[in-house]
């Protein structure tokens, strides 16, 4: 096989083109194979292998940066950089980073798990080339998706402003995760259905180059009639006239056509827009049917293309879309908003069923915000959909647009806590930490799937600002859910388990941990206390109060940062009130990114253990309890 010959980039330039579409096929079979038994990001990967072999064949990584959005399609940039031994550790803990990764490879220049950066480091890269007098290529890869994010126009906007020499190639695949959608989408939907387009680009080239050079009133005409003609038959004149020279569309998998329209590219000054059209899921019949479902795969059969999926109880994210439906069948104001995550956010029935009260702004974190906004003060109920790691991304239109002007806009904040092999990039546990200080923002998290329900209840009859709800990405714990889920007082927590000494204030799936861990502690006759700590803002101050009373210690508990999270209010609550003597340790995330592995490696990681809690808790034994019981 090729594939045995090649470790690392030098080994591709000894091959024909011929042995480089041999090699194509060869790698799509071994992704095809590896993916099956370690799930990942199938789709993405199998519609750039010609287009990522061509880069390797033409340019030198790493001398030459490679720049790939989000990092997810870059499987086959990382075989050919020498670690194709390492694909049956893809996204299993301290094993092969789905992503790019700059700790595993020299050839891994940048690291992203988010889209639409790589125009704005492309750019920031050949700054930096050109200051310190270097003359290598710098080129980034960017789906037509991460092409809607405003960063990424906001960088092309720059780059056409400083005409620095830099190639953009534009993998048009006509998905992000989802279907695109916008103008943008349609926009390049035409340059990609027009065959004639490259052959009336040239011939208009031809006839510009006729026209002579004169003075005058004269030239200033034919210059309005030169602009005019390339708005009438270029299409890529959107790019021109951002400062980009265009060039395509090509077929990204034609080995022959790429490589010719890249040699162009790289003879050309200033910064080019190669336009590659690609088949994502190429080569694989059921990723090409649905790449959409493709787009991140669990492991699978090869031969059917049956996903191979764990047995268990229906995951959060299912909850919430089927309660949403049955709540916006009750109420007509409500409307769900999502950026371009309407299958991950678990919307697609809700779209079926109310097509026009779900609104897929494509991958546009920070406009859906401020439209949430907007359409809360048009008396709507909006109910943002996201991720808890790309919620990050609109953090001012949060702050600014939303709580500042208290509009009643719910946040539905999935993928909150540990996410297991995306990875820290993708990992939901910060939001607490960057929105719990937003004044007239409610934040709230449940315990099992039924309180999931009565939290939407709760959010949607809360009509006094922004209610914020978050859950994790696993399965619920197959509780009955309530017919006619009643609502919850806002900032009240719930009592699981009477304690003396000591109680567990949890949060969402930590809550199971808190009960193991006063379990274990039973059988040593240690009664330790477990409260659901469901509101994390407002406090259930009463119960905080009774507890200083009573002459408690507490142990906060919570799949977030430890630095300005849950148990930080709880610090700064006594501390305001002037309470100083009740002990009180958190345990949560510490100051580290945690790598991609299982969520219950990642909990094991950091302490978050029905084992680790215990032992936490008998070091915050009294020494006359400690003398009783034998601790030491």
């Amino acid at each position: 096989m090729l594939l045995d010959r090649i470790n690392g980039p030098q080994d591709l330039k000894a091959l024909t083109v011929a042995q480089l579409a041999e090699l194509a096929e060869e790698i799509r079979q071994f992704l095809i194979g590896k993916l099956s038994v370690t799930g990942g990001h199938l789709a993405p990967n199998l519609g750039v292998v010609e287009l990522t072999l061509a880069m390797h064949y033409l340019f030198n990584s790493p001398d030459d940066k490679f720049i790939f959005d989000v990092g997810h399609q870059s499987y086959v940039h990382k075989i050919i950089t020498g670690r194709k031994d390492q694909f049956d550790t893809l996204r299993k803990y301290k094993g092969l980073c789905g992503f790019v990764k700059r700790s595993e490879s020299e050839h891994d220049v940048w690291e992203a798990g988010h889209s639409s950066t790589s125009l704005s480091a492309a750019m920031g890269m050949a700054l930096g080339r050109d200051l310190r007098g270097g003359t290598n290529r710098v080129v980034a890869v960017i789906g037509d998706g991460a092409l809607t994010g405003g960063m990424a126009l906001e960088a092309l906007n720059h780059i056409g402003h400083e005409k620095r020499n830099m190639m953009v190639i534009l993998n048009d695949n006509e998905m992000s995760i989802a279907p695109n959608v916008g103008a943008l989408h349609h926009y390049l939907g035409k340059i990609r259905t027009d065959r004639h387009y490259q052959k009336a680009k040239e011939e208009l080239q031809t006839l510009l180059n006729k026209i002579p050079a004169i003075g005058g009133k004269l030239a200033k005409t034919a210059e309005r009639f030169k602009d005019s003609l390339k708005y009438l038959l270029v299409s890529g004149i959107l790019f021109e006239q951002f400062g980009l020279t265009y060039l395509g569309p090509v077929d990204g998998h034609d080995l022959h056509g790429l490589m010719e329209i890249m040699k162009q590219a790289d003879s050309m000054p200033g910064p080019v827009l190669v336009h590659v059209l690609t088949v994502k899921g190429k080569g694989y019949k059921p990723a090409e049917a649905d790449s959409h479902k493709w787009h991140g795969a669990s492991p699978y059969k090869i031969e059917s293309g049956q996903m191979v999926k764990a047995v268990g109880h229906q995951m959060y994210t299912k909850v919430f879309g089927d309660m949403l439906i049955q709540l916006a069948s009750e109420d007509e104001r409500i409307v769900a908003i999502t950026p371009a995550m309407p299958g991950g956010s678990g919307l697609m029935e809700f779209a079926e069923k109310f097509p026009n009260r779900m609104i897929d702004v494509g991958i546009a974190e920070q406009h859906a915000a401020t439209l949430s906004a907007a359409m809360a003060m048009e008396g709507l109920k909006p109910v943002y959909a996201v991720y808890s790691t790309f919620l990050q991304r609109a953090y001012d239109q949060v702050v600014h647009d939303i709580c500042r002007q208290n509009l009643n806009v719910i946040f539905a904040i999935d993928r909150a806590g540990f996410v297991g092999p995306d990875g820290e990039t993708h990992h939901g546990v910060y939001d607490i930490a960057f929105l719990r200080h937003v004044p007239n923002l409610v934040i709230m998290m449940p315990k099992d799937e039924n309180e999931l329900r009565r939290m939407m209840k709760t959010a949607i009859l809360y009509d006094e600002g922004p209610i914020a709800l978050r859950y994790p990405r696993i399965n619920g714990l197959g509780v009955a859910l309530d017919a006619d889920p009643a609502p919850i007082p806002i900032g009240s927590w719930e009592s699981l388990r009477e304690g003396d000494a000591f109680e567990i204030l949890a949060l969402g799936p930590m809550i199971a941990v808190a009960e193991q861990a006063a379990e274990l502690l039973k059988r040593e006759g240690i009664n330790a206390g477990v409260v659901n700590a469901r509101f994390i803002k407002p406090l259930d101050e009463r119960m905080l109060l009774s507890f200083a009373e009573s002459g408690k210690r507490l142990l906060v508990l919570e799949e977030g940062t430890r630095q300005g999270g849950f148990g930080s209010s709880i610090l700064e609550f006594y501390s305001i009130n002037g309470i100083y003597d009740v002990p009180v340790k958190i345990i949560g995330v510490p100051d580290i990114f945690v790598e991609h592995g299982s969520i219950e490696q990642q909990r094991e990681e950091v302490g978050l253990t029905a084992d680790h809690v215990a032992a936490e808790l008998r070091s915050m034994l009294p020494r006359r309890i400690k003398r009783v019981t034998g601790q030491t």
